[in-house]
């Protein structure tokens, strides 16, 4: 018996699982969370083979990363109806088994279940194909602290300040990185904001080295 815990603020789609499961008598659906919090207690449990991940607002890298941390034997799948190649790409490099799209028929989404729990991949060729169009830039720890204050909206003085290093030289470290990853201030701002959270990069303290997924509009 498979055993699939869920996540989603809509008790429609929550239902709707809860028939499609109830005609495959291989699938089992032990809880549907309308939270965040209570998901994750419940993926402590360690119990689930399959969790279903609805991206909701509340639903963030860092998120992922947590869910991901908590329970590491669980297959984590994202229930949404569109995503972004690049969260689509950050969520595969940290372990997200598939992106299951809530329009697909119902058998499509019986297969979903089924091969993930195997040990395949679920990525339609729609996603799959916008990954070529993205490209990672592997940042230093340096770099990776650039990027992270950047995207809190720090001037030159200011990140001079929390680095304790001189305003010219933030200004070199910044020309190099604009350079290496072929974007404007604004761009790794953005991109920084939604790598954020990734392993490697952490919401408090100093960040790590980390990779920074960038969209193939960013350009100098």
């Amino acid at each position: 018996m498979v055993r699939v815990v869920a996540y989603s603020d809509q008790p429609i789609l929550i239902r709707g699982l809860q028939c499609l499961i109830e005609e495959d008598p291989t699938l089992r659906l032990d809880t549907a969370c309308a939270n965040v919090q209570a998901f994750r207690q419940r993926l402590a449990a360690g119990d689930a083979d399959l969790a279903l991940v609805d991206l909701t607002a509340e639903v963030s890298s860092a998120v992922l990363a947590d869910l991901r941390k908590t329970a590491p034997r669980c297959r984590l799948i994202l229930w949404t109806t569109t995503i972004a190649a690049e969260f689509a790409m950050q969520a595969l490099a940290m372990g997200i088994r598939g992106v299951l799209r809530k329009t697909l028929p119902l058998e499509a989404q019986r297969q979903c279940l089924h091969r993930i729990h195997s040990g395949e991949l679920w990525f339609e060729k729609s996603i799959t194909d916008s990954f070529r169009s993205t490209r990672r830039v592997v940042l230093s720890k340096r770099e990776s602290q650039l990027v992270s204050l950047l995207s809190r909206g720090l001037k030159n003085r200011e990140i001079s300040r929390e680095l304790g290093i001189s305003e010219g030289t933030v200004k070199v470290y910044l020309s190099r990185l604009f350079q290496k990853s072929g974007a404007r201030r604004f761009d790794l701002a953005v991109q920084g904001r939604r790598t954020l959270g990734m392993p490697g990069v952490r919401e408090e303290g100093e960040p790590g080295p980390c990779s920074l997924v960038m969209d193939p509009e960013c350009h100098l």
